[in-house]
């Protein structure tokens, strides 16, 4: 990979995503000493986690700093406050990496000029390992930089490719938000058990036991949603009765529909 003790990633915040991220490099056997992380505040958590590996810590980029890798992880309202900071440590060469929501690739060319940059849009299941990541690369960025940021980012989850950087916002209102759609439908499928006269408790662990089993076998079959739909729906059957509320046309897919243009109209408002 194109970093080093000598030119080492920097790692820009260490909050839950770039926390989750680095863990998955450790797991993965990067070396800690070509790693740097800048975060002027630091949870006790990933404190623990840099002391045990034995990865420097700075509250502030050294001016000596010289980055293979810059991967920025802090809040896009952050951006104007962090960025100019960074200069120093960005060479002609330095791979930039983004994973923050509504930051164009153009805020970072005004600081960096026209070095190689990808715009990441991960999600939260990142965090165990489970997530999946969207990345637009700029012209600049080599082939040999590809494969560098899709073993990066597989330490996390899957890794997919765009074409066109206007994608991140779409890519933003589906998996970027999305797992608190399903944290959602947890939540309201619980909700409808207690309602359904089921113990509070009861309701809430079949409801999180049943959305992360039905995300699980997904994953493992490979099935598309829908196969997997009339596999477990029998004609006339209680899950048919169930869908048949769910798949009307004042149903779940108009609102979902609504609720993923939503996030996207205000992924692109915070661009702009």
């Amino acid at each position: 990979m194109s970093f080093s003790k000598e030119r080492p990633f920097l790692l820009v915040g260490a909050g839950k995503m770039g926390g989750a991220m680095l863990s998955g490099w450790m797991a993965e056997g990067i070396d800690p000493a070509a790693i740097v992380v800048n975060d002027p505040h630091l949870s006790e958590e990933m404190d623990a986690l840099l002391k045990k590996h034995g990865i420097r810590h700075v509250t502030s980029v050294p001016e000596d700093l010289t980055a293979g890798i810059v991967l920025v992880a802090v809040k896009p309202q952050m951006m104007d406050q962090v960025l100019p900071g960074l200069k120093t440590a960005v060479a002609s060469d330095t791979l930039v990496l983004s994973v923050a929501a509504g930051t164009p690739v153009s805020k970072f060319e005004t600081f960096f000029g026209k070095v190689p940059i990808c715009r990441c849009m991960p999600n939260t299941p990142a965090m165990v390992k489970r997530g999946i990541t969207a990345v637009y690369p700029t012209p600049a960025v080599s082939a040999q930089a590809k494969d560098d940021v899709t073993k990066l980012l597989s330490s996390v989850g899957k890794v997919v490719w765009l074409d066109s950087e206007d994608q991140i916002d779409l890519v933003t209102g589906v998996s970027g938000s999305g797992p608190a759609y399903v944290f959602f439908l947890a939540e309201a499928l619980s909700e409808a058990g207690r309602q359904a006269g089921l113990p509070e408790e009861i309701a809430q662990e079949l409801a999180v036991a049943t959305v992360c089993g039905a995300g699980e076998l997904m994953q493992q079959s490979g099935e598309h949603p829908s196969v997997l739909r009339k596999n477990v729906t029998s004609p006339n059957g209680t899950t048919a009765a169930a869908l048949d509320v769910l798949m009307h046309a004042d149903g779940l897919q108009p609102v979902m529909t609504k609720a993923v243009a939503a996030a996207v109209k205000r992924a692109r408002e915070l661009a702009s």
